[in-house]
């Protein structure tokens, strides 16, 4: 009896443990955590010159390869005329190579600021990093995705897919963010809630 009480503890623990590690994300009126790191075209872009200017919607994508983020990157882009004249920023950022990132803006024709998330400081600092587990890489690999190519010393580790929009006084005041990477918000709600906050 013992024995399969301890056994019942151990596993209670690791469950514990293993939800603990689970990226949660920052919440509603959270402080936005300060980065800087540099765009496509190796400017540094910092989160406190951002806000001096409005809003930032900041978005966490995983790669060019990823078919969902393209298709929201995009919607992003052919919106990006709204979101600054509702007085934001858009940035995203990725754990992909400055030059994978230049794919991603051929593919979407993005105009704003892309961000190489070199060792992965910002999507720990956000809260929505996490390691891919390995039966997921093979899938990936079996079908000629290497994330561990793509990310370069970032190895295996990827955002959830989170969108923030943080005010001039660096908190959080919009959030979402989703396990499935195959949601991800729609563009018309970001700029209803960017044209609320106005």
């Amino acid at each position: 009896m013992k024995k399969l009480t301890a056994l019942f503890t151990a596993l209670f623990c690791a469950l514990i443990l293993s939800a603990q590690e689970a990226p949660e994300g920052l919440f509603l009126n959270s402080k936005a955590p300060e980065f800087k790191a540099k765009d496509q075209d190796g400017k540094e872009v910092r989160l406190k010159d951002l806000l001096k200017k409005g809003k930032v919607v900041l978005v966490f994508y995983r790669g060019e390869w990823c078919p969902y983020c393209n298709k929201f990157l995009q919607k992003l882009e052919d919106s990006l005329s709204l979101i600054k004249e509702k007085g934001a920023t858009l940035v995203a950022v990725t754990p992909e190579l400055p030059e994978n990132i230049g794919k991603t803006v051929t593919k979407t024709k993005a105009e704003f600021p892309i961000l190489h998330d070199e060792d992965l400081k910002i999507m720990k600092a956000y809260d929505v990093e996490f390691e891919v587990p390995e039966n997921t890489l093979t899938r990936y690999r079996n079908s000629g995705i290497k994330i561990d190519e793509n990310n370069g010393k970032n190895g295996n580790f990827l955002p959830v897919p989170a969108v923030y929009v943080i005010n001039k006084e660096s908190t959080v005041v919009y959030r979402f963010f989703n396990q499935d990477y195959k949601k991800r918000p729609n563009v018309k709600e970001i700029l209803e809630f960017l044209q609320k906050t106005l």
